[in-house]
């Protein structure tokens, strides 16, 4: 099923969407007052966005940049091929694990197979469209909903096994204890049809507030 062009968050259509989510819910709408509009953070649908979010797994902002960095510059552009055509070697230099080597690798692969067609994925509701991802090896759930989030602008998307997502909603509720998952994916029902526009406000709270301030986002 096609989405809704209407609906994808975009730089327009984001001010709209965070009112509405405050009306939803009345911190959002306090989140707003204290730290205004979140940034869009929109990256452009591709292999070297999906390869910029395996390379954000697990490691820090500022070292997730710096590897993505020093891939930009032995890859111009980042391709399926271009990325096959550097040796593990090279990978290693520029800071990917052997992991991520693999699961970069296998990608690039899939991609230029045809086992996955990222153009596709815009006929795609966000289920299916998680579901197509997630085939490929190395794309598990959190980096096809960050996909999706970023670089397709769905509306509806909420990763909730980001661990800066637990902290925002912490800081943003005011709760003793952080909210594992399942506890963050039950609190944002209540947060429909906007969880993707709630996972930016989470996100710029928290990095307002100043807490862990360096991984994916």
């Amino acid at each position: 099923m096609k989405t809704d062009s209407a609906l994808i968050v975009t730089q327009e259509t984001l001010p709209a969407a965070v009112e509405a989510l405050g009306r939803i819910d009345r911190d959002f709408a306090r989140a707003l007052q204290e730290v205004g509009l979140p940034p869009l953070r929109y990256r452009a649908p591709g292999f070297a966005t999906l390869l910029r979010i395996i390379i954000a797994q697990q490691v820090s902002l500022a070292s997730a940049q710096a590897i993505a960095d020093r891939l930009n510059a032995a890859c111009k552009p980042v391709t399926p091929e271009t990325f096959l055509a550097l040796s593990d070697d090279d990978l290693r230099q520029i800071g990917l694990s052997r992991p991520k080597q693999r699961y970069a690798r296998a990608l690039a692969k899939t991609l230029i197979e045809g086992a996955l067609d990222l153009d596709r994925l815009v006929m795609l509701d966000d289920e299916a469209a998680i579901e197509s991802l997630t085939r490929a090896k190395g794309i598990g759930r959190w980096t096809a909903e960050v996909y999706l989030l970023f670089s397709l602008g769905r509306p509806d998307v909420f990763p909730a096994n980001d661990i800066g997502l637990m902290i925002g909603a912490q800081l943003l509720k005011g709760l003793e204890v952080r909210p594992d998952r399942i506890a963050l994916e039950e609190q944002a029902r209540a947060w429909r049809p906007y969880r993707s526009v709630a996972a930016r406000m989470l996100w710029h709270y928290r990095r307002q507030a100043g807490a862990i301030p360096d991984d994916w986002e």
